[in-house]
Parts: C-alpha cells; sequence; structure tokens
C-alpha cells in the first residue's frame, strides 16, 4: 500500500525537473548568439571578404616589381578613400629573412617560388599563395653598348665587366640556370643583392653589361640599352604573392591582394613588360619551365 505514493513523488519530481532543464538550456543558449564573437574567431567575423578596405598595410615588394606595384598602390588608395599602402622593395630573399625575422608586414610578393616557399614553410603566410606574374632575363648595357656586347655568349668574354645578382637572389637564380642550359661559364665582377643594384652599376658605366630581368630594362627609359636572348627561355621566374600571417590588417591586404592578381593589376603588370601567370595552382611555375610565348619586357 505504500509503493503507490512513492511512484507518484518521483513522477511529480521528474515533472518539475524537466521544464528547469529546458529553460537552463534556453538561457545558456542565449549567452552566445549565433552572430557574436564567441560562435567563432573574431579575427574572422572582421576580416571577411565583405569588410571594407581602411586603416594601412605594408606590402614588402620584390625590387623588380616597384614600377607596377607603386602605381597600383596609388590607384588602391584612390579607390579605397582612407587607406595607405607602405611598400617596402627590395631582393625576395632578404624580404623572406625579414619577414622570418618578425618584420611587420601585410603582404609579400617575391619574384620566385622558392623564396615565397620559405616563408609558407615558416607559417607566415595568410592562406596559399597566389601566382601573378611572371618574368625573364635580358642583358643590360650601357647607352651605346660601348663593349659591342650582342648575345649571352659575348659575357663570357674576356675582359666584359658583367655584374649579376647573387644567386640567393631570384634573378641571381634564373642567371645561374640560363648560363648552364647555354653551357657557359660566367665570370661577374660584382654580384648584387637586388637587381636595382645591378642596374645601377650599368647605368652608370661601372659595368659593361648586367643580367637582369627585361622589366627592369624597360622600367629605366633611356638610362640602359636592352638586349633580349633565346637562352632567356629556359629560366622563366614565377611570382606569387599571399598575405603574411602576422599582419594586423588583413581585410585590406586581401583586398589589395584581390587588386593585383584581378583585371586592374594585370593590366599594369601587362603595361610594365611582366607576363601572366600560368592557370595551374600557385607555384606551378618555375624558373625551370619555358613560357610558351616569347620573353616579356622587350622593346
Amino acid at each position: 500500500m505504500n509503493r503507490q505514493p512513492v511512484r507518484s513523488a518521483a513522477c511529480i519530481i521528474r515533472a518539475a525537473v524537466l521544464p528547469l532543464a529546458v529553460l537552463l538550456l534556453a538561457v545558456l543558449s542565449g549567452c552566445t548568439p549565433s552572430g557574436s564573437p564567441d560562435a567563432g574567431t573574431s579575427s574572422g567575423a572582421a576580416t571577411g571578404s565583405g569588410a571594407k578596405p581602411s586603416g594601412a598595410i605594408t606590402v614588402f615588394a620584390a625590387a623588380s616589381l616597384k614600377q607596377a606595384f607603386t602605381e597600383l598602390a596609388s590607384t588602391f588608395e584612390a579607390a579605397h578613400p582612407g587607406t595607405t599602402v607602405t611598400l617596402s622593395f627590395a631582393g625576395s630573399s632578404d624580404l623572406a629573412s625579414q619577414i622570418s625575422q618578425g618584420a611587420p608586414a601585410d603582404v609579400f610578393a617575391s619574384a620566385d617560388t622558392a623564396n615565397m616557399q620559405k616563408v609558407q614553410d615558416a607559417g607566415l603566410t595568410d592562406g596559399m599563395p597566389q601566382d601573378f606574374a611572371t618574368n625573364t632575363l635580358a642583358i643590360a648595357v650601357p647607352p651605346g653598348n660601348p663593349a659591342g656586347v650582342a648575345s649571352l655568349q659575348d659575357l663570357a668574354r674576356p675582359g666584359i665587366r658583367l655584374v649579376t645578382c647573387a644567386r640567393q637572389v631570384p634573378c641571381g637564380a634564373a642567371t645561374a640556370k640560363v648560363a648552364e642550359a647555354a653551357g657557359l661559364t660566367l665570370s661577374p665582377v660584382s654580384e648584387e643583392n637586388a637587381v636595382t643594384d645591378v642596374m645601377g652599376k650599368v647605368a652608370s658605366g661601372e659595368a659593361d653589361a648586367g643580367l637582369v630581368y627585361g622589366t627592369d630594362i624597360k622600367a629605366s627609359g633611356d638610362k640602359v640599352a636592352g638586349i633580349q636572348f633565346p637562352e632567356s627561355v629556359s629560366a622563366v621566374n614565377t611570382y606569387p604573392i599571399a598575405g603574411v600571417a602576422g599582419g594586423r590588417n588583413k581585410a585590406t591586404a586581401q583586398a589589395f591582394l584581390d587588386v593585383v592578381t584581378g583585371p586592374e593589376g594585370q593590366k599594369v603588370l601587362a603595361a610594365a613588360g611582366f607576363g601572366p601567370a600560368s592557370s595551374g595552382p600557385a607555384g606551378s611555375g618555375s624558373a625551370s619551365s619555358a613560357p610558351a610565348s616569347s620573353s616579356p619586357g622587350s622593346k
């Protein structure tokens, strides 16, 4: 006779607890609505593709990109009032080292895939790099070409004062590959850390010739003369670009990347003499692949 009241009490307790549990779950769910930062990373919410570019970014770019990126930075700032693009140009290997050592940057544009790979392997790129341009070598000589340089083979002549980029620099790696493919031994009197330094020595008359990018010769105006050579197709440099993982303005950095890889950026780069990037994934092009068309930057 005493068992029936006990079951009735248990039922009453369960009936009271269940609504309380449901109410508690509802309250807890209301503490973290789907639109709040706690529902995901705050940086992701702030840097979505729809975020409006604003503030300042720092772009580390290969020295050979100076003319094109200076124009693109001005165009970007004009299109997005309130933004500032600070450009830092140097050899790609130097820039990669600076990023690895913690130098503040939002975007990195390299003149080859090898130096971008170093940054990517260190976990310092924000997403996958995108290839955006290609470039090939040409011979720069002082106006009037006093040494009478006419071909790649002439650079191996005794007495020719040749200046090249150091091998760790993309233009230096391309130089070594071109010389190897042609079966030449080059003996430069100087090896520089940036292609712009090679250009400076040729323009000043300190060198009889220099191996640089065709785009650099095109950008120099009448400061140097350019000589194209067919062996340049054996070393085509592919240029990748990526956001830097430690960058503080990811939305604006991504917007700048979109400009470089989009129609406007490609138009400016083509006008500067750069070739288009391959249609494959980032890093698919390298100094070991030959282009389908003639080298860019011919004058």
